[in-house]
Order: structure tokens, then sequence, then C-alpha cells
């Protein structure tokens, strides 16, 4: 890839921020939590993950988390390990915020920041243990397939932040961008593929059911769970 190419990939956003209504409990949960539990972007200010959580051993990191709904959930039954979660959407952040709250989480932070930026800055090399990136936008049609987050620009910085070993976990309930992580990550010789052949795995039990992903099953649509780890 030329130099043009890359700096083409870094530009082009997976997201159009919105800020979207808040909803008062939302708009007083980043005026009264987000102090707490709160991480401000700060270019090139690696954060120190064991200052964070002293009493957790390992990270993970949720790329794009919607509400907090499913975040929350899995940090409230894993507390032997921190978790920070990235989302644009201030909405969504200060639901999450108050799912924290409300479940008294010692060991979930947020940052409300471009993931991409935080990938680059934030997180130190080799931190991680699990990346989730649940029902990301995908960008369906043709035109704006450019936008999708899952691209080689991506998967670099993966493998820079991501522990030997550690688990990139994808979810959508797209077919056509199930397909396209699939290929995305099979192409790439530094991770391996921990599901079928075509590069999808059964639902591990950690991964919450969210409500919409929920009533998009008793619809019929397909949801499509991919897993693929560093390699050691």
């Amino acid at each position: 890839m030329s130099a043009n190419d890359e700096l083409c990939n870094r530009a082009i956003r997976s997201f159009v921020k919105r800020t979207g209504r808040k909803t008062v409990s939302q708009r007083n949960a980043l005026e009264l939590y987000w102090p707490k539990y709160g991480i401000e972007f700060q270019a090139d200010t690696l954060l120190d993950f064991e200052q964070l959580f002293p009493a957790q051993q390992g990270i993970k990191l949720e790329i794009g988390f919607g509400n907090g709904e499913t975040l929350a959930q899995m940090a409230e039954q894993d507390e032997a390990h921190g978790y920070v979660g990235i989302e644009v959407h201030t909405p969504g952040v200060g639901q999450c915020l108050n799912h924290i709250h409300d479940a008294d989480l010692d060991n979930l932070r947020l940052i409300s920041h471009d993931a991409i930026e935080v990938l680059k800055s934030m997180i130190p090399d080799e931190s991680i243990d699990r990346v989730f990136l649940f029902f990301p936008d995908p960008w369906h049609k043709t035109r704006h397939n450019k936008r999708r987050i899952v691209n080689n620009v991506f998967r670099d910085l993966l493998i820079k932040v991501m522990k030997p070993g550690a688990v990139l976990h994808m979810a959508t309930d797209w077919e056509d961008y199930a397909k396209h992580m699939a290929k995305e990550m099979l192409a790439d010789s530094r991770f391996e593929n921990l599901g079928n052949d075509l590069g999808f795995s059964v639902k591990p039990d950690y991964r919450p059911e969210t409500k919409f992903e929920r009533r998009g099953l008793r619809l019929g649509h397909g949801v499509w769970d991919l897993l693929f780890k560093k390699i050691e």
C-alpha cells in the first residue's frame, strides 16, 4: 500500500458523529459520573492500566459500545478484568455511565473519542487481552463501504495494542459485513481463525444478547460472531 493510500484510509472515519438528544438522566450522568468513570482523550498520552485498575488483572476493550448495556454486563460478570469502552455518541456514553453507577462498577472506564485515534495515541503496546467490536455500523451502501472500520489500518493497530494470544471478537447482524470482516481477517497471517472455515464462530456465553439483537432474531435476522487470535 502506498503512503497516499494509507493517508486516505486514515482520513476516512468509520462513523458520523451525531450528538443526538440526551435525556435528563443521560445529561445528569455526564455531569455527575463522567469525572469518576470517564477518561479524557489526550493525544500521545498512554494510559496507565495498573493505576486505573489496581485490583484487576488484564484489560478488555470494547470499540463502539452503543448504550453500554452489553459492556456493563460483561464488566459486572468479570470483575477480574479491567474494561475500557470507546464511544463517540454522547447519549450512549451518558446511558452507559448510568449503568456503571447503578451497578457500582469499579472495573469499567469510558473514553468518548474516535477509536482509531485512541488506539494510536493512548493504548500501550501489547496491553490488551481482548477486543470487542459488536454490531458496528455496516455502511451497507456500496459507496460507503470504504468507511467500514475493519480494514488494514485497523488490523495494524490491533496488532500493536493486543497481547500475543489476545482475541478479537466481532459480531454483526449484516451478512455482507460479516463476510467482509471474515475476508479481512482471514487474509491476515498475524491472526489465527478460531471459527469455522468461513471465519464464523458460535456465540460465546460471555456476550450478552441485546434487546435489539433479540428483536432481530425473532424476526429471523441472522447474527454472525467472529473470533480471531493474535498469533503468539
